[in-house]
């Protein structure tokens, strides 16, 4: 992405292809997580989405566990 702001997404999956577009990574990589089962996903018929919400959930929890 070229603009500096942050983007907020609202939705709960996603492709692995965006997923890897917003974070700054490069797709092979984050498919490389996913086989590794890094990240959780969801299967949609033949498509294996990246679960958002999932992800939202469990960085909510780990950023409690460093709030002072």
């Amino acid at each position: 992405m070229d603009s500096p702001t942050a983007t907020v997404v609202s939705v709960p999956l996603m492709t692995a292809e965006r997923f890897a577009e917003l974070i700054g990574l490069q797709p092979g990589v984050v498919q490389a997580q996913l086989d590794r089962g890094y990240w959780p996903t969801v299967r949609v018929g033949k498509r294996c989405l990246i679960n958002l919400e999932a992800v939202r959930l469990a960085a909510r929890q780990r950023g409690a566990e460093f709030t002072l």
